[in-house]
C-alpha cells in the first residue's frame, strides 16, 4: 500500500499535455472494443459469484457489464477526450493599484483515492476523468467486481504505458483483504489528499468516521419529487415514471414524492396506478388512503427516511410548497429535489430554498449525473455543504493557485 502511495505520488508530479493525454484515452478506447469479448466473459465471472453469495438484486444489476454498458463506458471517454482539458487555464486575473497582477490558475489535486462497491465501470469512467485532470488515483473496487476491475485497470494501464506515460498514474487494489481500505483511511494522508468513497451507506460511513483524508461524497440519494398544485398532469405523470422506475438502482432515482394536498385526488390515481401497473410498491400517508384507487401499504416515519434503491416509492401529502421545503429540508440528504408546477414563482421558491445539492424544475431527478450535466462523466455526486458539490467531473477533480508578478514592488 504504501509503494502504490509513493508511485502514485511520483506520477502525478509528472505534467502530462493534452495530445498525449487524448492520445491515452483514445488508446484506451481502442483496447475496450478490442478486448470486448475479454471483459464481458471476466463480467460474467463475477455474475456467478455474486448469484452464488446471493447478493442483492439491484447490486447485480449495478455489477453487470454488457454491449451497452459497454458502448456507455467507449461513449463516456469518448465525450472527456473532446472536453478542454481543466489543468493550466487562468481562471480569473486582476491588476491591483501597486501594479501587481495576480493570476488565479487550475491546477490538479494530486493523488485520489476511490472506494467503490459493485458498479466496474466506476474504474473506467474514474480512471479516465483522473487521468485528463492530472491526478493519479488508487482505485478500491469492491471484491465482487474484481474480475472485471482488473482487466479494465489492466488495459488502462496499457494505455498510458504504449504512450509511454507512467502506468502508475492508475492503480488497482487487487487484495480483497478490507484491512487495505482501513489502511487508505488511517495511514495515508501523506500520499493520497483526497478519498472519494462510491458505494452503499455501511461504506460511506465507515469511509466518513475512520478516515484521516479529506472526503467528497455523499451517504444517500433520497431524492424527492414535489408535484405542485399548478403542475400540468401529463407532464407530472411522465416526470414521476421517469424518475421513479427509468433505473431504479441509482442514487438520482426518486425515492419519496410530495403531493399537494388540492391536487391529490385528481393527481394521484393516474401518477400512482402507472406506477403499480410497473411493479412499484406504494407506501401512502392517510390523505392518500382516501383517494387512491389501487393497492396502498401505510406510509410510517422510517418510510420518509428510506432510499429504496427499489421498485418502491413513499408518497405524503403536504399543505404547500413550503410544507414540501421543509420536509424535503428535514429528511432529504441534500442529492437531488425537484418540483413540478407551471407557476415560476413558486418554483423559484423551491430552487432557492431546498439544501439540496442539484434543485430541478420540471423535470426527472434521474437527470442527476455528470455526463447529463456536460461534464463527460462523473467521479460520484457530492452533497457535502462545502464544494465541490453535486456531480463532481472534470474541472471538480481540479484546485487552483495564485500566480502573482510584480516588477519590484515591496510592502510598506
Amino acid at each position: 500500500m504504501n509503494l502504490m502511495g509513493q508511485n502514485a505520488r511520483k506520477a502525478s508530479l509528472k505534467k502530462i499535455n493534452t495530445k498525449i493525454k487524448n492520445n491515452v484515452l483514445k488508446k484506451y478506447i481502442f483496447l475496450l472494443d478490442k478486448e470486448k469479448k475479454s471483459i464481458l466473459r471476466a463480467n460474467v465471472k463475477d455474475i456467478k459469484v455474486a448469484i452464488k453469495k446471493k447478493l442483492k438484486i439491484n447490486l447485480i444489476d449495478r455489477l453487470t457489464i454488457n454491449h451497452v454498458k459497454l458502448n456507455d463506458i467507449i461513449n463516456s471517454i469518448n465525450r472527456v477526450i473532446k472536453l478542454k482539458d481543466p489543468i493550466d487555464n487562468t481562471l480569473e486575473k486582476w491588476r491591483r493599484p501597486n501594479g501587481l497582477k495576480i493570476n488565479k490558475i487550475s491546477i490538479s489535486i494530486g493523488v485520489i483515492g476511490v472506494i467503490y462497491e459493485s458498479r466496474p465501470d466506476v474504474t473506467s469512467n474514474v480512471a479516465a476523468l483522473c487521468f485528463k485532470s492530472g491526478n493519479a488515483v488508487i482505485l478500491k473496487g469492491g471484491s465482487e467486481a474484481m474480475n472485471t476491475n482488473k482487466i479494465l485497470a489492466k488495459l488502462f494501464r496499457k494505455a498510458l504505458k504504449d504512450n509511454e506515460v507512467d502506468e502508475n498514474f492508475i492503480q488497482l487494489i487487487e487484495s480483497k483483504d478490507r484491512k487495505n481500505v482501513d489502511y487508505m483511511l488511517s495511514k495515508m494522508k501523506n500520499q493520497i489528499d483526497v478519498l472519494i468513497p462510491r458505494g452503499g451507506k455501511n461504506l460511506v460511513k465507515r469511509v466518513q468516521k475512520f478516515s484521516s483524508v479529506p472526503i467528497i461524497g455523499h451517504l444517500e440519494g433520497l431524492c424527492h419529487t414535489f408535484i405542485d398544485k399548478d403542475a400540468e398532469l401529463k407532464m407530472a405523470t411522465n416526470i414521476i415514471y421517469n424518475a421513479k422506475l427509468r433505473n431504479t438502482s441509482i442514487c438520482g432515482a426518486t425515492e419519496t414524492i410530495l403531493i399537494h394536498e388540492k391536487i391529490v385526488k385528481k393527481f394521484c390515481n393516474p401518477i400512482l396506478k402507472k406506477l403499480e401497473e410497473n411493479n412499484c410498491k406504494i407506501y401512502g400517508d392517510h390523505i392518500l388512503k382516501k383517494y387512491y384507487k389501487g393497492v396502498l401499504y401505510p406510509a410510517k416515519e422510517k418510510d420518509w427516511s428510506k432510499e429504496y434503491l427499489a421498485p418502491a416509492v413513499s408518497v405524503k401529502t403536504v399543505k404547500n410548497c413550503e410544507d414540501a421545503i421543509k420536509h424535503i429540508n428535514k429528511y432529504g440528504t441534500m442529492h437531488t429535489d425537484s418540483i413540478i408546477t407551471k407557476n415560476k414563482k413558486t418554483a423559484k421558491k423551491f430552487l432557492k430554498n431546498v439544501k439540496s445539492s442539484i434543485a430541478m424544475h420540471n423535470t426527472s431527478t434521474q437527470f442527476a449525473d455528470g455526463g447529463e450535466f456536460g461534464f463527460g462523466g462523473e467521479v460520484g455526486i457530492s452533497t457535502n455543504t462545502l464544494p465541490p458539490r453535486g456531480p463532481v467531473g472534470l474541472e471538480q477533480l481540479t484546485s487552483y493557485k495564485y500566480e502573482i508578478i510584480g516588477n519590484g514592488q515591496i510592502r510598506k
